[in-house]
C-alpha cells in the first residue's frame, strides 16, 4: 500500500496492481480495500493494467477531515488518478458509481468509465426512500449510533430482509461496518435524490461526452435493473450489460471479462 495527499491535506491509502494502461476502481458504501469487492477484481484486472484500489475518506488507512463535503472526495480520487501517468479509466460499483456520475459532472473527465449497479430507484417495482430517509440516517450518525444507522441503511436503503438486517451484529464484518458507519454521510448525497421512484432527469446527464457502460446482474432484483436500464438510457451512447447468473454481490471472475472487452 502507497499514501497520497488529498488537496485539503487528507491522507488517501491506496494500492497499484499490474501494469498497463491505467484504471481506478471506486467502491460503494461501506466497502474498504481490505473489506469489499474490489480488491479481488483488481487482481482479476492485473495481467492487462495498472490497477489503483484507495480507501475512501474516513475507511481503512484514509484520514477525514469534516465536515461532509462531496468536493473533497472528488478531491481524493483527482489524488489517486494523479498517480497514473495517462487519461484513466474508471470503475464504480453501487454508490461509488455515484461518486462517479457526480465527479464527472463537476467537470471532471475520464478516458472511460464503467458503472455496477448504482442503486437509484425509478418506479414502483420497490418502496422509494423514506421522506425523511437522510435526516433520519444523518442524524443516527451525528448521535454516534453507528449499529442503528447501518441497520437503518441497509432496511430503508438497501432493502434487505428484517432478519437478516437484526442479525448483522453477529457477522464477522460487524465491527469494521460499524468502524466506517460515518462515511453513509457522503453515499446517500450522491444516491438518495434518485431514489424516491421518480423518473431519472435524462437531461441531467445529456452532456457527458465518454464512452460509458452500465453493467447489471440477471438476478439483481428487478428494482435496480430497471434503474440502471433507464440511466444507459439518459447517458448519450452509454452501452448496458447484462451479466448472467450475477448480483449486486458480483463475482470478480464474472465481471473482469467484461471490463476488459470494454476498457481494450
Amino acid at each position: 500500500m502507497g499514501t497520497v495527499d488529498s488537496k485539503d491535506g487528507t491522507t488517501i491509502t491506496y494500492t497499484r496492481y499490474g501494469s498497463g494502461p491505467a484504471v481506478v476502481l471506486v467502491d460503494g458504501a461501506l466497502a474498504a480495500q481490505e473489506f469489499g469487492p474490489n480488491k479481488a477484481l483488481a487482481e482479476a484486472l492485473s495481467s492487462r493494467y495498472t490497477v489503483y484500489t484507495y480507501d475512501r475518506r474516513g475507511r481503512g488507512g484514509s484520514g477525514d477531515n469534516r465536515p461532509v463535503d462531496v468536493e473533497r472526495e472528488f478531491e481524493d480520487l483527482d489524488a489517486v488518478i494523479g498517480l497514473g501517468a495517462e487519461p484513466v479509466m474508471l470503475y464504480g460499483i453501487s454508490s461509488g458509481g455515484g461518486l462517479i456520475l457526480d465527479w464527472l459532472l463537476s467537470g471532471r473527465s475520464a478516458r472511460k468509465v464503467a458503472l455496477y449497479e448504482v442503486p437509484f430507484v425509478v418506479d414502483d417495482t420497490r418502496p422509494p426512500l423514506p421522506a425523511d430517509y437522510v435526516e433520519h440516517l444523518n442524524s443516527l450518525l451525528a448521535q454516534g449510533k453507528s449499529g442503528a444507522a447501518i441497520k437503518y441503511f441497509m432496511r430503508q436503503g438497501v432493502r434487505l430482509p428484517a432478519l437478516m438486517v437484526a442479525a448483522f451484529p453477529f457477522f464477522p464484518g460487524w465491527s469494521h461496518l460499524k468502524t466506517v458507519a460515518p462515511t453513509m454521510a457522503y453515499d446517500i448525497q450522491y444516491v438518495a435524490e434518485f431514489q424516491r421512484g421518480r423518473e431519472l432527469p435524462t437531461a441531467r446527464w445529456a452532456g457527458l461526452d465518454l464512452p460509458v457502460t452500465i453493467i447489471v446482474g440477471s438476478k439483481s432484483p428487478a428494482w435496480i435493473r430497471n434503474a440502471n436500464a433507464a440511466l444507459a438510457a439518459a447517458i448519450p451512447g452509454a452501452e448496458h450489460r447484462i451479466l448472467p447468473g450475477q448480483t449486486h454481490l458480483v463475482k470478480a471472475a464474472a465481471l473482469a471479462p467484461a471490463l476488459i472487452e470494454f476498457y481494450g
